[in-house]
């Protein structure tokens, strides 16, 4: 085959991809949730109509309205400009979170499924041993261990879904570390760095994609756990501590949590969409 008709073919399938995906409602609606979040967070300080952090003692609890969209909390924060900006929080850890645990996670898996033997042995049994631990269990035992920060937040979930990650790129290597054109890489000398990362982990990126975009989801809930239970960022309004800050309130200020719950809601929900239809697009069974 030659590089251009490879080259016609490559584009041909990612034409196909992105008509199928068009044609996927729920995908779609997932990226268009994901999107809105992301454009609400990047203008915070452009929508924002009030800063999140004044307190307004005259304007506290006040319940939604024309002045105070989402109501006030009990030192008169405006919810509706602490919801824009618990965005960029939450949003910026969950994505250091995805891509510092498939990275790593990558990098274990394509080690162990391409050199199997001890290798293998060894990352798998850390795996095994990371995943007998449920998983908020295990990220507030590293936070307690590290104490609350933003670094150490992004590190404890990070090492929560490395195994996630780990076991996806070794179970697709395994299937492709002995295919042809593998093979034939070998036969000409090529080094084992440069198989693995020019011809094999590029074949691995589709479950890996879809993958991510899950565990964006579950990394949003993770970090509004922590910091709910005030192993969050310190100082910072995420989503999480927002609703932690509501719930001496809940009866008689329900909008303080309600708000930032909807937008987590919205935000899982959006991601599973997403990473449903990529897998229904991308996994080659379906076709």
């Amino acid at each position: 085959m030659t590089e251009h008709s490879s080259k016609t073919q490559k584009g041909f399938r990612q034409g196909r991809t992105w008509r199928s995906l068009k044609r996927n409602t729920l995908a779609m609606s997932g990226f268009a949730i994901i999107a809105a979040l992301i454009f609400f967070s990047v203008f915070a300080p452009v929508l924002a109509p009030f800063d999140p952090a004044e307190v307004r003692i005259l304007d506290r609890l006040q319940a939604p309205g024309a002045h105070h969209w989402m109501g006030t909390d009990e030192f008169g924060r405006d919810i509706f400009s602490r919801v824009l900006y618990g965005a960029r929080v939450s949003l910026l850890i969950s994505s250091l979170v995805v891509l510092s645990a498939g990275i790593v996670g990558a990098t274990m898996g394509l080690a162990a499924g391409y050199f199997l033997g001890p290798a293998d042995f060894i990352v798998m049994r850390i795996i095994d041993g990371l995943m007998a631990f449920p998983a908020l269990l295990l990220s507030l035992a590293i936070m307690a261990a590290l104490g609350p920060d933003t670094v150490n937040l992004v590190v404890a979930l990070a090492i929560v879904y490395v195994p996630g990650f780990a076991r996806l790129t070794r179970n697709a290597v395994l299937s492709i570390r002995e295919l042809e054109y593998v093979e034939a890489s070998r036969a000409v000398g090529a080094g084992h760095l440069r198989i693995m990362f020019d011809h094999v982990l590029p074949n691995c990126l589709t479950p890996l994609i879809v993958q991510a975009t899950v565990v964006f989801g579950y990394a949003i809930l993770s970090e509004a756990a922590l910091s709910f239970l005030g192993f969050g960022a310190p100082s910072k309004a995420s989503w999480g501590a927002i609703l932690s800050d509501g719930r001496d309130w809940v009866f008689n200020a329900p909008w303080i949590s309600i708000y930032p719950g909807i937008a987590i809601s919205l935000f899982v929900l959006g991601a599973n969409l997403a990473g449903d239809g990529l897998r229904d697009i991308l996994d080659p069974r379906t076709e």
